[in-house]
């Protein structure tokens, strides 16, 4: 391998960390609000988050990246008029893996509030906190540190997921191996994976960490 396919796999290997955690961050974000919604006592509320578990879990990651891409840009078009000049194949990537993973990890996060014992609530409640006092200060934290393993899976489910994006045009790991390997040498394939296991790896690494840290504070 010299330099300048070194430096392309560098290039690569950041877009797809880039990918990765932006796609998380924003999904972990957007799973709390759905789980409230799923928890919520407002029919609407709770129907509107259902369907949207339900299309998401329910439909393949490809062909979510492609609607995100391709169908987002055509619909706001007929429905404004206008051109969405904007939107990128990176944006539309990251759409969709934040949708993806937001569908997911908003069950993992529903359950693990609905895990804890209703006499916390209670306690709670009984010190005189609000609803919204009582999730933040002793549900929360206990939640968390039940997430720990689910979200460490589906880090590194959505990190490999990102191999997808490569079909509308981002040049991250697999595509970059795809460019050196067409020439028929394949050793850039298996140096692809190697990069990914190392990558899944080390984030696994990391959050059992995490969890054993965690676990000392129960």
């Amino acid at each position: 391998m010299n330099q300048q396919q070194f430096m392309a796999y560098v290039e690569g290997t950041m877009i797809t960390l880039q990918l990765t955690f932006i796609s998380v961050i924003l999904g972990f974000i957007l799973a709390f609000f759905v789980a409230v919604m799923r928890m919520s006592k407002n029919k609407i509320l709770k129907s509107i988050s259902w369907v949207y578990v339900w299309v998401i879990r329910g439909t393949p990651m490809f062909l979510q990246i492609l609607i995100a891409y391709f169908a987002v840009p055509i619909i706001y078009r007929n429905m404004t008029g206008q051109v969405l000049s904007n939107w990128s194949a990176f944006g539309a990537g990251v759409g969709a893996l934040s949708l993806n993973t937001a569908a997911y990890t908003s069950e993992v996060i529903r359950s693990g509030i609905e895990s804890i014992d209703k006499g916390q609530w209670e306690a709670a409640q009984a010190l005189g906190m609000t609803k919204a006092q009582a999730m933040l200060k002793v549900i929360a934290p206990q939640t968390l540190k039940r997430l720990i393993p689910p979200f460490s899976n589906e880090l590194t489910t959505i990190m490999k997921d990102t191999s997808l994006i490569s079909t509308i045009g981002i040049t991250e790991l697999v595509k970059t191996s795809k460019g050196f390997a067409a020439s028929g040498a394949i050793r850039f394939y298996f140096f692809c994976g190697a990069v990914y296991l190392v990558m899944t790896t080390l984030t696994t690494v990391f959050f059992d960490k995490v969890e054993k840290i965690a676990g000392k504070y129960e």
